[in-house]
């Protein structure tokens, strides 16, 4: 998948991102900051049925949500980890292989602990308003 957006086109990219990550669920998200992919995960956390406020967990480095059917979705940012061990102490490698929902944002920060299976997906900022995802 290789698609340029806009904001007003980030529901039906979302989708996209769903449907080619079903199998494995776990989707590595690189890109430049401010290139959206905060915006792009929280649009797609909603498309999972999550009805609560989605922020980004910069400082908590994972954020669970829950949807209408009852499954655990769970996002990532790993911006601030200065040693990837710390992603340890979260117990990352649970996560990563519960079968459920991963988003992670800044992935290269633990490159050793990341599950082999993972959709990686590449955002790069276009122009001020346009974006091209890459899976």
């Amino acid at each position: 998948m290789n698609e340029t957006y806009t904001l007003d086109q980030l529901p039906n990219i979302a989708n996209k991102v769903i449907k080619h990550a079903k199998d494995t669920k776990v989707v590595l998200f690189y890109a430049e900051m401010g290139a959206g992919k905060t915006t792009l995960i929280k649009e797609i956390i909603k498309k999972l049925g999550v009805t609560d406020n989605v922020s980004s967990p910069t400082f908590s480095l994972v954020n669970e949500y829950q949807n209408n059917d009852n499954e655990l979705i769970y996002h990532f940012d790993f911006y601030r980890i200065e040693d990837e061990n710390e992603a340890l102490n979260i117990g990352i490698e649970e996560y990563f292989y519960s079968e459920s929902w991963c988003f992670i944002e800044w992935p290269q920060h633990i490159d050793g602990f990341l599950p082999e299976n993972a959709i990686v997906a590449r955002i790069k900022i276009i122009d001020e308003i346009t974006r091209q995802i890459t899976i």
